[in-house]
C-alpha cells in the first residue's frame, strides 16, 4: 500500500521530463550557465529548471536572478535526467522560452511531491 504515491509520481515525472525533450526538439529549450542566465537577462526564459543536486553556490544564483526577474524557478530531479530529457550529456540548469511548453512543464511539476516549486 506505501508503493502506491510512488507509483503515481514516476508517471508524472517521466511525463514531465518527456515534455521537456519535446520543447528541446523544437528548439524552446536553451542549457548551460551563461546561455540560461543571458534568457533570463533577455526575459526570453519562462520557465527555469535547475537540477536538485546542484551545487549550492548554482543554486544561489539562480534563485537571486530568476527572483529579481520573476522568472519562474523548478527545483528538482538530478543532473543525470535532465540531461537524459534533452538528449545531452549530464545538465544542472535549463531555461524553457516558450509560453506554452513552460506553462505545461510547469503544471506537471507543480503535483510533484519532490520537485520544489518556486514562483
Amino acid at each position: 500500500m506505501n508503493s502506491w504515491p510512488q507509483k503515481r509520481v514516476l508517471p508524472m515525472m517521466n511525463r514531465a521530463l518527456s515534455q521537456l525533450g519535446l520543447a528541446m526538439r523544437a528548439g524552446k529549450v536553451v542549457t548551460g550557465d551563461e546561455i540560461v542566465l543571458k534568457a533570463i537577462r533577455s526575459s526570453e526564459a519562462k520557465l527555469v529548471i535547475l537540477a536538485g543536486d546542484a551545487s549550492g553556490n548554482t543554486t544561489k544564483k539562480f534563485r537571486d536572478k530568476c527572483g529579481s526577474y520573476n522568472i519562474p524557478l523548478v527545483i528538482g530531479f538530478d543532473r543525470e535526467s535532465l540531461g537524459t530529457s534533452v538528449g545531452k550529456p549530464e545538465r544542472v540548469v535549463l531555461a524553457v522560452t516558450d509560453q506554452g511548453f513552460a506553462e505545461m512543464i510547469s503544471k506537471k511539476m507543480e503535483t510533484m511531491s519532490e520537485v520544489e516549486y518556486i514562483e
